[in-house]
């Protein structure tokens, strides 16, 4: 059989082509390779997740060998079974976006013309993409009301222009600290706004509503609350998904793809036809696949002819901090709000998106706070040691846990801002290393640009100033060259020029009539904001592209 649409992934980048396209009576098949889950699989199993990594590929069976290179030029290889340094993010029906935490926020206008509205920066391959916010809005809107995003509009210094007043869901319950949170923010004069979350506050769409578990990061939802691809919109469609398909080559001739081979959880191998593919198997995979697809017409890699594919790789730039309230600075009624369990703090700053620095107009960020994640294995291991570091044993580690569980909370922060592309970050292939079905996998080559840290410090510094006016204590932050192994873009960057981009603006591949690539990919700078809702919305547009294309 020769599909109309051969998807190869099923996270946000191919869940939403899957899901207009079939709608619209195409026949369309999905290749993902991981298993299937549903809500009634999921449940809040610490040892699974934390531990046991259930939900991603066992290293010694597939992994990535990573070069890092410091701020002296010095590059470094490991190994990720070695290291156990992972890349993967959850191989499953829906992708990731079954393990995300949700926290939805648009690009800026400005983020669509970082070069023309910030200027050049030494040492990185900045470029304005080729579509603006404005073509993008009508998909931020659409995912608002089919994925699913609760929230509450608030006027602030870097609202983005919207088509709508409000977001179609309300937002979140809130646990009562967000009121210390908004009373330091107006003293310090800071805008306070509520974080959008891709989770359901009430029933609707035909999934339950959030059951306030505090479980959304790393776990499944067991409700279908949670805006995965697999809740929202494979569930809903009649597309074809075969499980436990890896897709190891594109087969091609000189202006098409041809076949997708594959093997399945046997080790058989199979092969497939389809008018148009789509791929969207997460940015370093996507890339490690065309990579390792070459043939006559294309002896660097599919669509590679202009050795662009794997380059100006990018991440989320920023790092982490906390705070801790401990009850003896607290009234018995504040510390009653405070250990009020299930309930969020969703707020968030991004006052700072853009500021000025020397004069200059710098481009910020966007800052995220969050309680400590409800897991208690990460939170029973910080107390393991006493003031000291030496570490407890019996009785005064128990007293140790109980104390730190029952008297105290963490109020965490998120920084995000750009990581510039540049030359240093990108993806190869490792020849010498294969995975458990022979194939060479991906070489990730990691360099952060010092200005990234900058951004990140400056933002670090606002949060900071908010949990000391809140009160907490034992403050400390983190803005790392490290990059988050949950937010990757890049590698096939869109571009109107196919020497400087694998894609073009409508996400096709420069060099081949029938491929386009939907997942983060495609993105030639990254904003200062968590990918997830762009990549639901780009997609989204191009299934639009697609329809037209296929209707012609």
């Amino acid at each position: 059989m020769t599909y109309d649409i051969c998807i190869i992934g099923s996270g946000a980048g191919g869940s939403p082509v899957a899901y207009e396209l079939s709608r619209a009576g195409f026949s369309v098949v999905v290749l993902e390779k991981g298993k299937e889950y549903k809500e009634e699989d999921f449940n809040k199993d610490e040892l699974a997740v934390s531990r046991r990594q259930l939900f991603t590929p066992e290293l010694k069976e597939e992994q990535h060998v990573i070069y890092e290179l410091d701020e002296n030029k010095k590059r470094t290889r490991y190994v990720g079974s070695e290291e156990q340094w992972s890349f993967w993010n959850g191989s499953m029906v829906g992708g990731s976006s079954n393990l995300m935490s949700g926290f939805f926020h648009r690009l800026k206008p400005n983020d669509f013309k970082l070069l023309s509205a910030y200027g050049k920066i030494e040492g990185a391959n900045i470029v304005d993409w080729p579509i603006s916010y404005e073509e993008l809005e009508p998909y931020y809107e659409k995912v608002e009301r089919v994925v699913g995003v609760s929230g509450e509009v608030v006027p602030h210094s870097f609202l983005e222009p919207r088509s709508t007043e409000q977001f179609p869901y309300p937002k979140l319950q809130e646990n009562r600290v967000t009121e210390w949170f908004d009373r330091a923010c107006n003293s310090l004069g800071f805008e306070s706004i509520a974080t959008p979350r891709a989770i359901l506050s009430h029933t609707a769409l035909e999934r339950n509503s959030c059951s306030y578990s505090n479980f959304c990061g790393s776990y499944g939802c067991a409700t279908g609350a949670k805006g995965s691809g697999r809740a929202a919109l494979l569930q809903k469609c009649n597309a074809t998904i075969i499980t436990q398909a890896f897709v190891y080559k594109l087969e091609s001739d000189a202006t098409k793809v041809t076949k997708a081979h594959y093997y399945d959880a046997d080790f058989k191998t199979h092969e497939l036809s389809a008018k148009i593919f789509v791929l969207a198997a997460q940015a370093i995979e996507s890339s490690r696949l065309l990579l390792n697809s070459k043939n006559h017409f294309f002896p660097h890699g599919l669509a590679n002819n202009e050795k662009q594919v794997g380059k100006n790789l990018i991440f989320s730039a920023g790092g982490a901090g906390e705070g801790r309230f401990r009850f003896e600075m607290l009234t018995k009624e504040q510390q009653k709000e405070l250990m009020e369990v299930g309930v969020f703090f969703n707020r968030s700053l991004q006052q700072w998106y853009e500021y000025k620095k020397s004069g200059k107009k710098i481009k910020g960020g966007t800052i995220d706070f969050l309680f400590e994640h409800q897991d208690l294995i990460p939170r029973i291991k910080r107390a393991f040691y006493d003031e000291r570091g030496q570490i407890l044993w019996g009785e005064a580690l128990a007293q140790r846990v109980h104390k730190e569980l029952t008297t105290s909370r963490v109020l965490n922060f998120e920084v995000f801002n750009d990581w510039l592309p540049t030359d240093e970050c990108f993806i190869g292939i490792e020849e010498d290393v294969k995975d458990k079905y022979g194939i060479a996998v991906g070489a990730i080559h990691l360099y952060s640009h010092p200005h990234d840290r900058e951004v990140g410090n400056e933002l670090a510094k606002k949060a900071v100033e908010v949990l000391k006016q809140m009160g907490a204590k034992e403050i400390s932050y983190s803005i790392s060259s490290s990059p988050p192994s949950n937010l990757v873009a890049g590698g096939c960057r869109f571009g109107e020029n196919p020497k400087t981009s694998v894609l073009d603006k409508n996400c096709k591949a420069h060099a081949l009539e029938n491929l386009y690539v939907t997942d983060a990919s495609f993105m030639p700078t990254g904003g200062s904001v968590p990918y997830t809702w762009t990549i639901y919305a780009n997609a989204f547009r191009v299934a639009d592209i697609l329809l037209k294309r296929l209707k012609s």
